[in-house]
C-alpha cells in the first residue's frame, strides 16, 4: 500500500475507536484482541523485562522519571504512556527517541488485514505496536504505563519486574467504580504473582484493597509515604530542590528535579521506593544515576504538559491535571505562584463529573472557555454556562486558541495566565506552539 506516515495515522484515528475522541464507547473491557495482536507478533511483551505503572495522577510523571533514571544508569530503556500531546510517537519511545515513522508505517500496513478482522481500538493497536518495537530494538527494560484503570488495561499482559501504582482519585467513575475502594481493585488489577509492587501514598480508604491483592498474590508490597517523606526547600526557574528523609536510609537525601509540580514530592516517593526495588532485584542504579535523570526528566524523555513555563512575558503555565486530585494538586501550585490577576484557560470533555471539579476552581479569577477539537469535548458555551453556576465568570471561544489570545489580550504585566482543566487544551497549545 505505500501509504505516507500521515495517511497511516488518519487510518489509525478514522477506521479505530479511540477513548481520548470518543470516550467509553472505544473502550474494550477484555485483553482478547490485544493478546491476538500480540500473538501474531510472536508475543514480543515476553521478550523484555517491563515495569507496570498505574494511577489515577502522576502515572506519566513517574513513568518518566523512571525512565530517565534508567537510561542514566545506561539502560536501553523503553516508554510507553498515553495519551501524546502533539505527535502521536511521543507514545512510544526508546532512551528519550520517538519511534520512527517508518516503524509505525510498516507495523500498520503488515498487520492491516488482522486489524481490518478483529476491529481492535486504538489503544490495543498501539499497545501491541509499542511491545513489537521494544522486542524488535531489544531494549533492556520498557516502562509501561497503563491507559485506563489496570485490570482490564491493554497493557496488562506483561509480567513486569516491578510494579507502581500512584494517587487514587476519582476519575472514569462510569468505567471504574463510584468509590475509591472500588476504582482502586481495578489499578490492583496489575499486581502479579511474586512481582514487588510500590504503592507511592498511603490511603487509608485504598490501602486495604492493596494489602489484600498483593497477599492474594504472595507479592512484596511498600507503601512509599510510609517509608519516605518528602519536603519542598525551594524553586527557580529550572529546577524544584526536595529533601527526603525517612526510614529507608539509601533514599534519603536532597534532589533537584526539572519537574516543578508540587504534586512530584509524592511522584518522587514512588519512584524512590521503586529504584529501591529494583536495585534489590539484581538492576545496577548508582545513587548519581538517580539524581541526574531526577534533574533531567524533560531533557531525556520529552515529557511536557506537567505545570510547564510556556513563556515568561507573558507568564502562561500549563498543566494537564483533568479530575479532582489533578485539579487540587493545580490549585496548590498556583498558590506558591506569584501573580496580581488570575487568567485561566480551559476546556472539558463531556464525560467529566465538572461537580467534582468546577466547586474547587478559583472564583477571582477571569475564565475563557474553550472546546478542544475533538468529538467528545464539551461545548464552550455549555461549559461556561455550568461554570456560571459555580459562580466562575467568563467567556466562551471557538477554540483554544481564540481563548488563549482573549486571555493574552486582557493580560497585564504581574499578571499569570494558566491553560488547563484536560490534556487536549493543553494539547492544542503545545501543537500550536511547535507550528
Amino acid at each position: 500500500m505505500n501509504a505516507t506516515y500521515n495517511e497511516v495515522i488518519e487510518y489509525l484515528y478514522a477506521r479505530l475507536p479511540m477513548f481520548t475522541r470518543v470516550g467509553v464507547s472505544a473502550y474494550k473491557k477484555d485483553l482478547d484482541n490485544t493478546l491476538a495482536l500480540c500473538q501474531a507478533l510472536g508475543n514480543p511483551q515476553h521478550k523484555f523485562k517491563s515495569i507496570h505503572i498505574a494511577g489515577t495522577n502522576g502515572k506519566g510523571s513517574s513513568s518518566h522519571m523512571l525512565a530517565s533514571i534508567l537510561a542514566e544508569a545506561g539502560y536501553k530503556t523503553g516508554l510507553y504512556t498515553s495519551p501524546h500531546l502533539v505527535d502521536f510517537r511521543e507514545r512510544i519511545r526508546i532512551n528519550g527517541e520517538v519511534i520512527p515513522e517508518q516503524q509505525v508505517i510498516d507495523f500498520v500496513e503488515s498487520q492491516k488485514v488482522l486489524m481490518d478482522r478483529i476491529q481492535p481500538s486504538f489503544f490495543e493497536v498501539t499497545v501491541a505496536m509499542a511491545f513489537d518495537y521494544f522486542a524488535q530494538a531489544t531494549v533492556d527494560v520498557a516502562i509501561v504505563e497503563v491507559g485506563l484503570g489496570g485490570r482490564l488495561d491493554s497493557t496488562n499482559i506483561i509480567v513486569p519486574e516491578l510494579c507502581l501504582i500512584t494517587n487514587i482519585g476519582m476519575d472514569h467513575m462510569n468505567l471504574l467504580g463510584d468509590t475509591l475502594p472500588e476504582i482502586a481493585s481495578e489499578k490492583a488489577g496489575i499486581i502479579k504473582h511474586g512481582v514487588p509492587v510500590v504503592i507511592s501514598e498511603r490511603d487509608s480508604r485504598t490501602a486495604p484493597v492493596f494489602e489484600s491483592k498483593a497477599s492474594n498474590e504472595e507479592a512484596p508490597i511498600c507503601f512509599a509515604s510510609d517509608v519516605l517523606q518528602s519536603t519542598l526547600l525551594s524553586t527557580n526557574d529550572v529546577y524544584m530542590e526536595v529533601e527526603v528523609g525517612g526510614a529507608l536510609q539509601t533514599m534519603r537525601g536532597r534532589f533537584h528535579l526539572d519537574l516543578k509540580g508540587s504534586y512530584q514530592l509524592k511522584n518522587l516517593l514512588g519512584v524512590l521506593v521503586g529504584v529501591d526495588r529494583l536495585r534489590a532485584g539484581g538492576f545496577n542504579i548508582a545513587d548519581e544515576d538517580i539524581r541526574r535523570g531526577l534533574a533531567s526528566v524533560q531533557k531525556n524523555t520529552g515529557l511536557q504538559g506537567r505545570w510547564q513555563t510556556l513563556s515568561t512575558n507573558p507568564l502562561i503555565i500549563c498543566d494537564t491535571g483533568h479530575n479532582e486530585d489533578g485539579i487540587k494538586e493545580v490549585l496548590k501550585n498556583l498558590a506558591l505562584t506569584s501573580y496580581r490577576g488570575l487568567h485561566i484557560v480551559m476546556g472539558a470533555m463531556k464525560d467529566k463529573d465538572l461537580n467534582h471539579m468546577l466547586p474547587l476552581l478559583p472564583k477571582e479569577a477571569t475564565y475563557y472557555f474553550s472546546s478542544p477539537q475533538m468529538p467528545r469535548a464539551m461545548d464552550a458555551n455549555e461549559l461556561t454556562q455550568i461554570a456560571a453556576t459555580y459562580h466562575l465568570s467568563g467567556k466562551s471561544y471557538s477554540s483554544v486558541m481564540d481563548a488563549l489570545e482573549g486571555a493574552k489580550q486582557a493580560y497585564t504585566e504581574g499578571d499569570l495566565i494558566f491553560v488547563g482543566g484536560s490534556n487536549f487544551v493543553v494539547a492544542e497549545v503545545l501543537t500550536n506552539r511547535k507550528a
